[in-house]
């Protein structure tokens, strides 16, 4: 018997949560556990885009906040690659380091999410913060980071 799939909004919900968690560990060097602890209680309703996100998928958020916590060694240098040397990853906005560390995360070492999948959700949850040009930087550096990580998903 398979498991039933959460709503794909659940996920959405989920991206929107784990980018505010890794804001908030970032900014009040707020401790991991902590965090998620305060977040598996908050993740229905919240605001999503100017409206109700729903229910989140706690699991996926807590799945990408621990890896991208644990893998940030690895994701931070590959993401400053894409960046211009006079912007490291560390001298952005801390809500577009937030998104770029959770969406690198999910292309880099999430394989059964699409990279497309993920490219879009996260220009999407950047639109949920920004007005400016946030989203199109976004774009293009997740983009760019999808087509080395995943050349064969962009093949066709």
């Amino acid at each position: 018997m398979t498991t039933p799939r959460k709503p794909p909004i659940a996920r959405s919900a989920a991206r929107l949560g784990a980018v505010q968690a890794l804001y908030q560990m970032d900014i009040a060097s707020a401790d991991l556990g902590e965090t998620l602890a305060q977040f598996s209680t908050r993740v229905v309703g919240d605001d999503f885009d100017d409206g109700q996100c729903g229910e989140a998928d706690y699991k996926h958020l807590r799945e990408v906040v621990e890896g991208a916590v644990r893998e940030q060694a690895l994701i931070d240098p590959t993401v400053d690659k894409l960046l211009d040397k006079d912007w490291p990853i560390h001298r952005l906005d801390a809500t577009v380091r937030a998104i770029l560390r959770a969406a690198a995360f999910e292309i880099m070492f999430k394989e059964n999410v699409p990279a497309r999948v993920a490219i879009n959700e996260y220009v999407n949850v950047a639109g949920a913060f920004f007005d400016g040009e946030e989203q199109n930087f976004t774009n293009a550096v997740l983009n760019a980071l999808a087509r080395q990580r995943r050349p064969e998903e962009f093949a066709a």
